[in-house]
This record gives structure tokens, sequence and C-alpha cells, in this order.
């Protein structure tokens, strides 16, 4: 076996996939130093097939790509990415007897992942969540009656991210997502806090759409409006905006059904109403990281007009967005508007702005475009519509595992 070509291809594909040395290592339960070997050629013993195997996993390409330099095959899109393992495994795991971290660290380690979140470096949260699973479930176990409140709160938070994360991956995580927000729905109601309560039931939302209950998502979510509205407008800017985002969780529930006239009034509806939150709230905030505001509003009205694709119309929603808006949201929302931007321009028949959208996308947030199923996708469509791919799109189609 070529263990040269084999190393070569390894170091391909990580760079691709925006992984270090030590990411890759790590998510293959090896060191840094065995990934320089194994990529130089130098171990002795020719690499077992389960390391291989566990390699293309990790990396998302046919265990092909690794063994020979033909050209990469499309992804299958439902096969669980091997990034999400540890932190599904951490959702099984029982919580350990140690000393559980301090209050103060684990708020300090939720933020840091949180802003991960909205950053998109889901590799870093690959790496942190299934610590902060466990800390946070030991801290729960071990709280004295005083301060059960806001350790359930915080476990439910730590839940809520697990949830929002595994959703990136769509279809092939659904499951332990939505196992997941379960749990970040039942420890909210443990803490009594109406704003996780709220924050928690939009992730039982989104779960319930990917369980192909979209109906039933919408029930959930207006249900959980009306009851928390008085509650949630008490606690000012926070409750506010979580009731918003509640709104806003049923709108993308209401369009995830197949288009009627009912539904896509519904739908609407359901934006007026975080519309109307959002300006008894001011601007745009990032209360709880939901960047809630009128120009969030806007993305998610343009999303659910995407989702019943009217394209066009989409568009002319984006149109109320101003730039200097647009450039205060986070990185993650900034790259998601985008991709909209291109699904829009796709369904318009602008193949060329589809194409530009997808590369702006690309740069400003990589793991939001190749390490998500759908926007893969997405760019195989683009691809697959556009007659000569310049060689931008083809590089990107390739970045995504793609055959360009």
């Amino acid at each position: 076996m070529d263990n040269s070509g084999i190393g070569r291809r390894i170091a391909h594909w990580r760079d691709r996939r925006g992984f270090t040395q030590a990411d890759f290592g790590q998510l293959m339960g090896q060191t840094k130093r065995w990934v320089q070997d194994i990529e130089g050629g130098k171990r002795q013993q020719d690499p077992r097939l389960s390391v291989l195997t566990r390699a293309a996993d990790v990396l998302r390409v046919p265990l092909e790509q690794l063994l020979t330099d033909s050209q990469p095959t499309p992804p299958a899109g439902k096969i669980r990415p091997a990034e999400t393992l540890g932190v599904i495994d951490a959702l099984y795991q029982a919580a350990a007897s140690a000393d559980p971290p301090t209050p103060a660290a684990l708020r300090r380690r939720l933020a840091y992942c949180c802003e991960a979140f909205q950053a998109c470096h889901y590799a870093t949260l690959a790496r942190e969540l299934p610590a902060l699973i466990t800390g946070a479930s030991q801290a729960a176990h071990a709280a004295p009656a005083g301060a059960q409140s806001e350790a359930q709160a915080v476990l439910s938070r730590v839940y809520q991210l697990v949830t929002s994360y595994l959703h990136k991956y769509g279809e092939s995580t659904a499951v332990p997502a939505a196992l997941a927000a379960d749990r970040a729905l039942a420890a909210a109601e443990r803490s009594g806090d109406p704003v996780q309560i709220g924050a928690a039931a939009r992730r039982v939302t989104r779960s319930l759409v990917y369980q192909q209950r979209p109906q039933t998502a919408v029930d959930f979510a207006a249900s959980a409006a009306r009851r928390l509205s008085g509650d949630l407008t008490e606690q000012g800017a926070l409750g506010l905006s979580t009731l918003g985002m509640l709104y806003l969780s049923a709108a993308l529930a209401a369009s995830s059904q197949e288009r009627t006239t009912a539904r896509v009034r519904a739908a609407g509806t359901y934006v007026d109403e975080a519309e109307e939150v959002a300006d008894r709230q001011g601007g745009d905030l990032d209360e709880d990281y939901t960047m809630f505001g009128p120009t969030n509003v806007v993305l998610h009205r343009m999303d659910v007009l995407l989702r019943f694709e009217d394209g066009w119309a989409a568009l002319e929603a984006a149109e109320d967005l101003a730039p200097e808006a647009l450039a205060g949201m986070t990185r993650e929302r900034q790259a998601g508007h985008r991709v909209s931007m291109a699904r829009a321009s796709l369904l318009t028949r602008r193949k060329d702005d589809a194409a530009k959208a997808l590369l702006e996308a690309d740069a400003l947030a990589p793991e939001e475009v190749r390490g998500r199923p759908a926007t893969i996708n997405l760019v195989k469509d683009v691809v697959g519509a556009t007659p000569n791919p310049g060689g931008e799109l083809r590089a990107l189609a390739e970045r995504c595992g793609l055959r360009a």
C-alpha cells in the first residue's frame, strides 16, 4: 500500500475541511504526532482498514478518496458526521461522580461555546460540548436545594446549544437532537425560568419539524408563546427576544409544510407577530444569543418565503435589509443570509448571483457551507444548473466533497 499517497490525500482533505493536525488527531482519538507521521508516510505499518474508514468518516469523503486520486463523489448526506459522535455519545453517558465545575466556570465555558456557535466554529463545539454536557449534568446533580433553579437553567441552556449544533447536520442527527431538546425543556421547566422555558420550546419546535410533524410544531410554538407571553414581557428585552423568536419558530414550522394559501397566511401572521414584538423591544439585540430585532425578523420572513419556494418575494423582502444592520448580525446569521440569497437567486434563475452568494458565504464562514448537508446540496444544485461553472465555483464544490 502506498502510505505516502494515503498520507498526502489525508492531508489534502484535512486542509479542505479546515481541520488542523491537532483537530484531526482529536477526532481520530490520536495525537498530533500520529497525524504528522501518517501524513508524512513515516508510519512503518500499513494503516488498518478500520483506521482509514474512520478517517474517511471524519473527513466526510468516500473511502476510495483516500485510496486513489479519483474524483470525489457526492456525500450520502444522511450518514451521521464523525465530528458529532463525541457530542452524541456524551448525551448517553451518565454523569461521573467527580467534583462538578463551579457555576462561574460553567457559565464561562457556556458563553465561549455560544460565541463559537455564532461564529460558525463548529469544530470548536465538537471539542468543547462533550465536557460541557458532563460538567453541567454534574453541577445540576450536586447543586443544593437553594441553587437548583440556577443549575437547571444552565443545564437547559447547554442542551439548547447541543440541539442547535446537531440541527446543523440535518436529518442525520435529528434523533439525538430531539433527545437534547426534550432534556432542555425538562431542565427549563425545573428551573422555573420563563426565558429558558421559551428558549427550550424553540428547540423542541424545530425538532418536531425534523421528525416530520410540522403542524404539531406550529401548535406547540404558538401555545408556548401564548402561555409565556405575560411572564416574558415582564422580563424586558431578554423576555421580548425570547417571545419574538418563539413566533419566528412557529412561522418556520408553518412554512415547512406543503404550500397552501392558509399556510402562507398563517406563517406570515406569525412573522408579523414577531415584528410587533421587535418594535416593542427596539433595535437588534443579542439577548441570550438570539440577535433578535427588526433585522432578524426580515431574515426570517425571507426564509419563510423560500421554504414556500417563492424566490421573487424572498428577494423583494431582502430589499428591506439595511447593509449596516446586516453587518451587525453574527457571522452565523450573515452567512445564513448569503445562503438564503443563493437559494432565492437559483429559484429565480439567477445562477451567477447564486454562485456569488455561496462564495461569499464560504469566505465568511466556511464551516457553515462545507459542513451542512443542506448547503452542500445547494452548491450541488447551483453547479448542476450552471452550464460552465467557473473556477471558483468548481473549487467550492470540491471543498464540499462534490464532483465539480
